[in-house]
C-alpha cells in the first residue's frame, strides 16, 4: 500500500497534530515527505517526536523506514520497460486470453481508484461550457488524451487540444482565464516539460488543473485540483492504459447524457458542416 493510501485510509482517526501533518505530506506529495525531520516539524509546527509517532501509527518503523517507502514510490514512478520486464511475471497458457484477464483486472482496479463523488465532480468541471479546456498527454499517453478531446468537440465548445512542440505552448498558455481547465495526462517516466506547462498555468494563468496519472503520481499533482490515479501496471513490461481510457469513456458518456439534448444539437449542427474529403457516405 502506497504511504498516501495509508494516511487517506486512517485520516478520520487521526489527532488534530496527526491531521495538521497528513493535510501537509499530502498536498507536496511525496516531496514533503522527504524533507529532513527537523525541517518537516519547523514547516507544519509540530515536533519530531510527533512526526515520530505518526509515522510509528502508519505502521513504519521510524521515519527513515518512511521516508525509504517514499523513495521506493519514486523509483517505481521512473520504471522504463526494461526494468518492468525483469520483474514481470511471465504469461501463462494462451497468451491473448491471460493477456486480456490482466488487462480485465486493470480495469476492475480502475473502479476502486475514483470515488463517485469525484467522478461526478470532475464531469461537473469538463462540462461547464464558461470554461475553456485545454488537453494534452505524454509522449505515450497523448492518444489518450485525443481521445478525450476529440469527444468533448462533439459535446461542447471551446476545446483545444494542445499539440506536443512546447514552442507553440505559448499561444495557449496565454488563451488561458481564470478557472479555465488544463487537463494533463503523464504517467510514469513523467515528463518534465508538461510539469512546467501546468505550473505556468496554474501560477501565471489562474487556471484549474485536472490531471491524469497512475498510483505513483506525477509531480504535477503538486499543482492539480483534481487528480485520476488510474492504475497501469498488468505486470508485463508494458502500461496498460485501458483502465485509464475506460474512466475517460465514463467521463464523456456521464457529460453527454446529462446534457443530452445540446450535446445532439451540438453533434446535429457538426455532422451537417463537416466536409467531405472523398469518403463515402455511411452505408
Amino acid at each position: 500500500m502506497l504511504v498516501r493510501e495509508r494516511i487517506e485510509e486512517m485520516f478520520e482517526g487521526l489527532t488534530s497534530t496527526e491531521r495538521k501533518l497528513s493535510s501537509a505530506l499530502l498536498v507536496d506529495y511525496p516531496f514533503a515527505g522527504l524533507e529532513p525531520i527537523q525541517e518537516l516539524a519547523k514547516a507544519t509546527n509540530t515536533s519530531p517526536p510527533s512526526i515520530s509517532r505518526f509515522v510509528t501509527k502508519l505502521g513504519f518503523q521510524g521515519f527513515q523506514d518512511f521516508q525509504r517507502q517514499l523513495i521506493a514510490e519514486l523509483k517505481q514512478g521512473q520504471r522504463s520497460p526494461v526494468e518492468l520486464q525483469a520483474s514481470s511475471a511471465p504469461i501463462q497458457g494462451a497468451f491473448l486470453a491471460s493477456f486480456l484477464q490482466r488487462v480485465g483486472t486493470v480495469i476492475e482496479d480502475a473502479t476502486k481508484s475514483v470515488s463517485e463523488a469525484q467522478f461526478e465532480r470532475i464531469a461537473k468541471i469538463l462540462a461547464d461550457e464558461k470554461r475553456s479546456i485545454y488537453i494534452i498527454g505524454g509522449r505515450m499517453s497523448d492518444p489518450i488524451a485525443q481521445h478525450l478531446s476529440r469527444h468533448l468537440r462533439q459535446i461542447r465548445s471551446k476545446v483545444f487540444h494542445l499539440p506536443s512542440d512546447p514552442e507553440v505552448w505559448p499561444e495557449y498558455l496565454l488563451r488561458m482565464r481564470a478557472r479555465d481547465v488544463l487537463f494533463t495526462v503523464d504517467f510514469r517516466r513523467y515528463q518534465s516539460n508538461l510539469l512546467a506547462l501546468a505550473q505556468k498555468a496554474v501560477e501565471a494563468r489562474n487556471a484549474q488543473v485536472v490531471l491524469m496519472t497512475d498510483e505513483w503520481l506525477s509531480p504535477i499533482s503538486a499543482h492539480a485540483s483534481e487528480i485520476l490515479a488510474a492504475p497501469i501496471d498488468s505486470n508485463t513490461l508494458w502500461d496498460s492504459y485501458s483502465g485509464a481510457l475506460a474512466l475517460l469513456e465514463a467521463l464523456v458518456t456521464r457529460i453527454a447524457e446529462q446534457n443530452w439534448d445540446q450535446t445532439k444539437n451540438r453533434i446535429e449542427e457538426w455532422d451537417s458542416v463537416r466536409l467531405n474529403f472523398g469518403e463515402k457516405d455511411d452505408d
